[in-house]
Order: structure tokens, then sequence, then C-alpha cells
């Protein structure tokens, strides 16, 4: 049976990098734009945005799920703890969903592409769904009596009025995509980390789920600054698992493709020690080129060595 784990080829020049590279860059900057475009195709939709806002909140009362109000109120007992999660929601979702993007492209390209696709199918349906159902957040709604923290403490990433804010869609609260981006972020860190240094066993487990500190800091953040409802996450998770389910993941031999060039030496011990008795010993006989195959144990006796 042949090891699954081969090398790759020759590596490609860097003129062919480059053209990847610049054709990953367009293909997300393209993306983007027709999301952002396609969010503010509801923006003058305002008496149905409230009319869903005051479903949403009878809908979360109905189900018994704590008030939004009850995590605003916790970051109301600092300035300094408020203008941190207002900083948190501003400042860190897109940053960290990128920086994750470049460090999966180039350390993980397999998985690279199967966050990519996630992110793609998560990021259309929402489209989707902020198209269908314009949607009013807390911030917005006076049954909530809620504080806008953006504009009360600063900083904040919409104008005062919604209607005059040509940067932002301020009623496309469901789906949150804060949220599903930061949890697809965890999940995709946990699943490329996995089998890496310190894992073995397991053990490596506890300190990847810390990931997950992410995505719940995320949940806790757009929730108290009043940007979203407890909904708006849980309507994220459930299409972020069906993108799981749609997109497959990679393979367990597909993890380490960068490292293909520079880990050969580890990648065929690991086939060695996984291939048959014969290939084990020709590898070991002949492991290092240039100097004399070492002579059996019999024969150094019979020697007198």
């Amino acid at each position: 049976m042949t090891a699954h784990t081969t090398p790759a080829g020759p590596a490609a020049g860097p003129r062919a990098a480059r053209r990847r590279l610049i054709r990953e860059l367009l293909l997300v900057a393209g993306f983007f734009t027709v999301y952002k475009a396609g969010r503010l195709l509801s923006t003058d939709r305002t008496g149905e945005a409230f009319r869903n806002a005051d479903r949403i909140w009878d809908a979360e009362r109905l189900l018994h799920l704590p008030g939004e109000g009850a995590v605003q109120r916790l970051l109301l007992h600092g300035d300094a703890l408020v203008t941190t999660a207002n900083t948190y929601y501003a400042a860190v979702h897109f940053p960290a969903t990128a920086l994750f993007l470049i460090w999966l492209y180039i350390r993980r390209p397999a998985h690279y592409l199967w966050t990519r696709r996630v992110l793609a199918v998560l990021t259309g349906a929402a489209l989707v769904l902020h198209l269908a159902y314009p949607l009013a957040p807390p911030r917005m709604l006076p049954a909530a009596r809620l504080i806008d923290t953006g504009q009360v403490y600063g900083p904040t990433v919409y104008r005062a009025a919604p209607d005059a804010d040509t940067l932002a869609n301020q009623f496309a609260a469901m789906p949150s995509l804060h949220f599903g981006w930061a949890l697809m972020l965890a999940i995709g860190v946990i699943v490329a980390t996995r089998g890496g240094r310190g894992a073995k066993g397991g053990k490596g487990l506890p300190w990847r789920l810390l990931w997950l500190l992410h995505p719940l800091v995320t949940l806790l953040v757009i929730v108290g600054t009043a940007n979203h409802y407890w909904l708006d996450a849980v309507v994220a998770a459930a299409l972020l698992g069906l993108a799981l389910l749609v997109v497959p993941r990679p393979r367990a031999g597909d993890r380490d493709d960068t490292g293909a060039g520079r880990d050969t030496g580890r990648d065929t011990g690991r086939d060695s020690e996984a291939g048959t008795g014969a290939d084990v010993g020709a590898g070991a006989e002949g492991a290092v080129r240039g100097l004399p195959r070492q002579k059996s144990t019999a024969a150094a006796v019979g020697a007198g060595k």
C-alpha cells in the first residue's frame, strides 16, 4: 500500500505564487464589494425593519431568553469596560478575520480554501436573509430600553441617523456576521492545528479550545453594545452549521501541504513508519548518501570487532 503523504512536486516559481496571491486578493475583495453593495439595498425599509424588531423581541421573551439589558448593565459598570467593548466591536471583526485567512493561506492552504468557501457560503446566505428580513438592532428599539453605547461612549462604526448612513446598512442585524465569522475563526484554527505539536494523543485539545473565547467574547460584545439580539447569533450559528455541512473538509493528509518542501524529512519518516518492512530497511540503510553501510552485528562479531 502506498503512503498517502508524498512530495507535492517541484515548488512553483515566485511568478506563479504572485499570480495566485493576486487572484485570491481580487476574489476576496470582489466578494466583499458585492456583499457591501447588496446590504445597502435594504436601507430604505425602515418600517418593515422596526416591525420585525418587535417580533424578534417578543419571540425572545416567549422563549425566555435572557434580556440583552442584563449584559449591557455589566458593561456599564465602568467607562473603560464599555469603551473596550465598543472598540472590540468596531476594530476586531475584520482585522482578526483577515489575519486568520492570511495565516491559513501561508501555513495551511488546504484549510484556507475550505475556510474561504465556508465563509463565502455563510456570508452569501446572510446577505439573502438581510435582504429578505430587514431588522432594526435592539439599540433602536424603544421596547428594549437599551443605550446605544457606540454613540454615547464611542467609538462607533455607525452614524447616528441610519437613513443617512451610506457606508453601512444598520437594518441588517440578522444574522450577526460578527458572531458567525468569529465562530468560524475559532473552528478553523482548531481544525487546522489538529495533530500539530502538543496535540499527540489529544493533549493539545484543551489549549486549542481556548480559541472559542473569541466567539464567546464577541457574543457578549454584540449583545451588550445593543447591536444584536441573542437570536441574531443563534441564526448565524445555524447558517454556519449548514455551511460546514455543505462544504467538504480537507483530508487529513492535506493539512500540511505548505510543509511539503520544508518538512520532507519529517514526512518521509512518518511514511516509512507506515510502510512495509522492506521500505523501512531500505530507508535505514540509505538514509545518508556517501557514507559506508553499517555492517550487520554477526559480521562485526566475526571480524573480531
